[in-house]
């Protein structure tokens, strides 16, 4: 018999705890995305996160070292190269990135890729820099609308994103032209992770409004996850956010989109509480890292931390003993670091159970496989030999 039937992922998406060892190497030296919030915000009210031992992990203000017998909390490294969202979820899945993805922040893309651009979609190529979603369309949303261009830009992750005018250009034919800049970011000088489709409607800068109808092209995963393995074996592999587009929906049984922090939380809820599966809930929650963590905003990135922390409370009383949650991130976002990249940082993991005895800290692993490494020990089954990852065996073993 299996010792969990339902496993529960949650990532706060950029929610680091600390610089890595390697930290020099990507300018991120001092970076520690969650201290900074709490020492920016006066201190977080997180009384949730706190009774499950956030505050075995660093001195975040607002938090205290408490008994947790029902949770462990330990801090991830990460082995892979890179500090990007692909490359730390698919770690938690087993892969190992050698290769980190291209980022075009700096510079734009190359002039030859939007050259090549322009010829094979038959639009004109305006923007190519780095922005805001919702910014670069109050600049050049008018000037796209009336000639039917296409605005390309970028941000500090690896992608690649096409906004136009559902009414002007079409939205058939936006996801014609991103297919066309998917086909050509697959050569290794354009190497990005996602090529995505930004629709918005409205006639002027003060009435544009991206809809719903965003069309993710991702790379699939570099190798097995134990996502595909799962799914092999009549397991669920449910995802809510934006995991199906990160696994360019390899692996997956269900997905469920969300438009925000709480509307993720609020169907994880639904699926705690109504959802008889076996198997796992893979759940990525965005607004930390898109809205405040780039936007280098601490006090919102707080706040929404401490909104997290509510809704987890909502979530706890639906983990049943069958159940066992897993909270942690992908990369770092610190607030009040330089630039507005992500920041190369371990991540914090908490690990909830109501059968757990002998929880405790657990300090430090090598790698965020461990995660699932775990889940595929629990339900007895094998990893791919070139995965990476080891078993939490407290976990397991404690009851």
């Amino acid at each position: 018999m299996n010792k969990y039937k339902r496993i529960f992922v949650i990532v706060m998406d950029s929610v680091g705890i600390g610089e890595m060892k390697d930290a020099i190497k990507f300018n991120d030296v001092g970076a520690n995305t969650f201290v900074h919030t709490a020492m920016r915000c006066g201190g977080l009210k997180i009384p949730n996160m706190n009774a499950l031992g956030i505050g075995d992990l660093a001195p975040i203000e607002g938090t205290t070292k408490v008994a947790h017998p029902h949770s462990y909390s330990l801090r991830l490294n990460e082995t892979s190269n890179g500090k990007d969202t692909m490359t730390g979820h698919w770690e938690m899945m087993g892969i190992y990135t050698t290769k980190p993805f291209i980022t075009f922040t700096d510079t734009g893309f190359p002039q030859a890729l939007i050259d090549e651009l322009e010829a094979k979609t038959g639009h004109k190529i305006i923007g190519n820099k780095a922005a805001s979603g919702t910014e670069i369309l109050k600049e050049l949303g008018e000037e796209q609308t009336r000639d039917n261009s296409l605005i390309v830009y970028t941000s500090a992750d690896s992608v690649l994103q096409i906004a136009a005018n559902e009414e002007t250009t079409g939205l058939q034919e936006l996801y014609r032209c991103c297919e066309i800049a998917r086909e050509m970011c697959l050569r290794p000088e354009y190497y990005v992770g996602r090529v995505i489709a930004r629709p918005y409607v409205g006639k002027t800068k003060d009435t544009f409004k991206r809809t719903s109808n965003r069309h993710d092209l991702a790379l699939s995963p570099s190798g097995i996850t134990a996502m595909d393995i799962l799914k092999d074996n009549g397991y669920t592999v449910s995802c809510v956010g934006k995991i199906a587009d990160i696994f360019n929906n390899v692996g997956v049984t269900k997905t469920q989109k969300t438009v925000s922090n709480i509307d993720g939380m609020d169907k994880t809820i639904k699926e705690a509480k109504d959802e008889k599966f076996e198997g796992l809930c893979f759940v990525n929650l965005v607004e930390f890292d898109s809205e405040y963590g780039h936007r280098r905003n601490p006090i919102g990135y707080g706040k929404a931390i401490e909104d997290f922390d509510v809704k987890l409370g909502e979530l706890l009383p639906y983990i049943g003993p069958d159940d066992l949650l897993m909270i942690t991130a992908d990369h770092g976002n610190d607030p009040i670091h330089h630039g507005t990249d992500h920041t190369r940082e371990k991540v914090p993991l908490l690990i909830y159970s109501p059968r757990l005895r002998n929880g405790c800290f657990l300090g430090e692993r090598d790698s965020f496989a461990d995660i699932g490494a775990t889940i595929l020990q629990n339900f007895g089954l094998k990893a791919d030999s070139k995965m990476i990852g080891k078993p939490i065996k407290e976990v397991l073993e404690n009851e």
